[in-house]
């Protein structure tokens, strides 16, 4: 059964006097995922989130959100986002600030309180949101965010100022979200950080999709390699090719490089091919690798004004 979209970008183009920031990045998300939109800072992916919710018109292209039709569903807002900058008054304290948009939204404060124990921060709820860290702050904007308890969440670097037990808690709840029929939309500068949680990658560069798809495709045509000394790399590729491992590379230092075969099978052919083997090194690609060769750093991101999104979208 085909899922419902909870988000369809098509074409999105975004021209400023400074150039174009985003050009016909298309993608959809469907309802019960976690999508991951990933490049390097200046790739386009605030303006794009923007563009979605509805905070920055495009130049051309539409975008969904919420599927066909949305808007409050039984009272139910339809999406909360957190986005960069965080939109928190620096001088409020942490409960204060999540009651002005609990009243806004008309959330009892029962719901302020226990969304402050889910995001853990009843023991600095007195406390001014200047003197927090990045992460804290991060956690107060998703508070907001999840006030109406929306079913699409929009989150623009949420691991920023994370630390590593704080952010397997967020990607648990992530996944948690999607699990429950909710969506999640997530940017990051980094793929290592989002491929424990996303199901779906879509990597921008320079404001251009350079990669839509599942992180498991992505790792296939990445993969881990062997690299080989050979007495004969030709002879030694010759006979792997035959038994089906073609995915091998010569480098400019005279090694092969041999995905998808393991130490055994790499030796077995080697005996086949009468070829002696004198170094076998693995070679681990690390996932912000691939993004480095999906992508170039692009220019500085525009500077938006600070917006804080809950409730409801069309």
């Amino acid at each position: 059964m085909t899922r419902p979209l909870a988000i369809a970008a098509g074409g999105l183009t975004k021209t400023l006097e400074s150039g174009t920031i985003v050009d016909d990045v298309s993608f959809v998300v469907p309802a019960g995922t976690v999508a991951a939109l990933v490049g390097p800072h200046g790739a386009g992916k605030s303006t794009v989130l923007r563009m979605l919710l509805g905070l920055l018109t495009p130049t051309s292209g539409t975008a969904t959100v919420g599927g066909p039709g949305a808007g409050l569903r039984a009272g139910r807002p339809v999406v909360g986002a957190v986005l960069t900058p965080r939109g928190l008054h620096p001088a409020r304290k942490v409960y204060a600030q999540l009651g002005v948009f609990a009243a806004a939204a008309g959330v009892s404060d029962t719901r302020a309180e226990e969304l402050l124990a889910l995001v853990r921060l009843t023991d600095v709820a007195d406390q001014r949101i200047g003197g927090l860290p990045e992460g804290m702050k991060t956690r107060l904007a998703l508070a907001i965010a999840l006030l109406g308890d929306p079913p699409l969440l929009v989150l623009d670097d949420p691991t920023t100022g994370l630390d590593l037990r704080e952010t397997a808690w967020l990607n648990d709840f992530l996944r948690g979200h999607a699990r429950r029929g909710g969506t999640v939309l997530l940017t990051s500068r980094t793929l290592s950080t989002v491929l424990p949680v996303a199901d779906e990658l879509i990597v921008l560069d320079r404001g251009r999709v350079a990669y839509q798809g599942s992180p498991a495709r992505l790792r296939r045509s990445h993969p881990d390699r062997l690299l080989v000394k050979a007495s004969s790399p030709i002879a030694l590729a010759t006979t792997l090719a035959a038994q089906g491992f073609t995915d091998a590379v010569m480098r400019p230092d005279g090694r092969l490089a041999i995905a998808e075969a393991s130490v055994t099978q790499l030796e077995s052919a080697a005996s086949t091919a009468r070829v002696q083997l004198t170094e076998i090194t693995p070679e681990h690609i690390h996932p912000d690798q691939v993004l480095a060769a999906l992508t170039q750093t692009g220019a500085p991101a525009p500077n938006y004004p600070a917006s804080a999104v809950y409730g409801t979208y069309r």
